[in-house]
């Protein structure tokens, strides 16, 4: 698959989608904290598009009481020892909010090099974490931690594991103040069942992010995610400097973004020497 036909086909799936999402009516979503709805019972009013600092924040924060979907889409270029080759991965996300829970399911497609010329493109792992908010309410910091499952959804070996893996996941989020923030998602995981001629799997993550606001609902991000694959011995660490909008669609909020991520520490082949990170995030919270 051509770089042109991947980035066509990732704008058509995706911006219809936010569209009509954004003209449908709210959806009911469970109770939030006692915090969240004391927040959500005096909202700002709204005049156009204009968006508050807090609201800024709130598009930013994996921990804010409001449900969401968002498209992810990482694009590597140029690759580590594999020449003329590309790859890409959109990760179609959604977050649904329950009291203190706060549940994540992320279904990748991907497209990935299997020889000189040659792609496979699919659906890959299908990973969920149910993290429980352990911050007090009304804490100016949050942090939240729950149990990991991904499931071998891949539709071609190139794309998955070929196991059942279970692990934990661990969100940490520090305001900043004026719609700024910085925070950490870590994950772990291990495998547990599947195929047996496949390898085993022990891989974890760490995520630290952070966005400063600069007004007019405009902030700029970095959130690289740093992959340490110990049971094959891979490695990556990326370092990201890009820039986002959040604004508002009727009752709901909208996020964009771009990031270029480049690379600091690898190892193995196959690796991105840098990637085009960039998205579309489609919050709403309950009727008021």
């Amino acid at each position: 698959m051509t770089t042109s036909k991947i980035a066509k086909w990732w704008f058509c799936a995706c911006l219809p989608a936010t569209a009509l999402m954004a003209q449908q009516p709210a959806a009911q979503a469970p109770a939030a904290t006692p915090a969240a709805e004391a927040s959500d019972a005096t909202p700002p009013p709204i005049h156009g598009h204009e968006i508050s600092a807090a609201e800024v924040a709130k598009s930013n924060n994996p921990l804010a009481p409001v449900n969401a979907v968002t498209f992810e889409n990482y694009y590597d270029p140029t690759l580590y020892s594999v020449p003329n080759m590309n790859a890409n991965t959109l990760d179609l996300r959604a977050v649904i909010i329950s009291g203190r829970q706060i549940m994540r399911l992320t279904v990748p497609v991907q497209t990935t090099p299997v020889a000189q010329g040659q792609y496979k493109s699919g659906l890959g792992d299908t990973a969920f974490f149910d993290a429980i908010q352990i911050s007090p309410n009304g804490s100016k910091n949050e942090y939240a931690a729950g149990p990991l499952f991904v499931a071998p959804t891949a539709t071609n070996s190139a794309l998955g594991t070929g196991k059942w893996q279970g692990g934990v996941a661990a969100v940490g989020i520090y305001p900043l103040g004026g719609g700024s923030l910085m925070g950490f998602l870590a994950t772990w995981q291990h495998s547990f069942a599947g195929n047996q001629d496949r390898a085993d799997t022990n891989l974890s993550t760490l995520q630290p992010f952070a966005t400063y606001s600069i007004g007019g609902g405009y902030y700029v991000r970095s959130s690289g995610v740093m992959v340490f694959d110990f049971k094959n011995n891979r490695y990556l660490v990326p370092f990201g400097a890009g820039f986002g909008k959040a604004f508002r669609a009727g009752n709901h909020l909208l996020n964009v973004f771009i990031e270029p991520q480049f690379t600091v520490y690898h190892k193995g082949a196959g690796q991105p020497t840098w990637q085009l990170y960039a998205g579309i995030k489609h919050q709403w919270a309950k009727p008021r």
